[in-house]
């Protein structure tokens, strides 16, 4: 199994910027594909930046330019570094990991979130 465990959330003015971690144990890491997903209470859980294990990198098309995803493998650990929040940013981060156990099966892990609040 995967753990993950999230940090970095607060409040923040629109403008400014907060970066999210996300630590992992369990599995090795480096294999992980990683991502970090957001969700509006009531709303859909949505794709925010992904990383795979080969380091290519995507992101919504409402974070490109100002969010980057990133990955430090010694550390077991994936970022999501937020610049020029926008108070519609505001909502819970998520940190997933898909695991795969063969080329062909893989599950899904998701940490408990942190919530991130741009205020106008």
């Amino acid at each position: 199994q995967v753990q993950l465990v999230e940090s970095g959330g607060g409040l923040v003015q629109a403008g400014g910027s907060l970066r999210l971690s996300c630590g992992a144990s369990g599995s090795s890491f480096s294999g992980n594909r990683m991502a970090w997903y957001r969700q509006v209470p009531g709303q859909q859980r949505d794709l925010v930046a992904v990383i795979t294990s080969g380091g290519s990198t995507n992101y919504a098309d409402s974070v490109k330019g100002r969010f980057t995803i990133s990955r430090d493998n010694a550390k077991n650990t994936v970022y999501l570094q937020m610049n020029s929040l926008k108070p519609e940013d505001t909502a819970v981060y998520y940190c997933n990991a898909k695991v795969y156990y063969t080329l062909s099966y893989f599950r899904d892990y998701w940490g408990q979130g942190t919530q991130v609040t741009v205020s106008s």
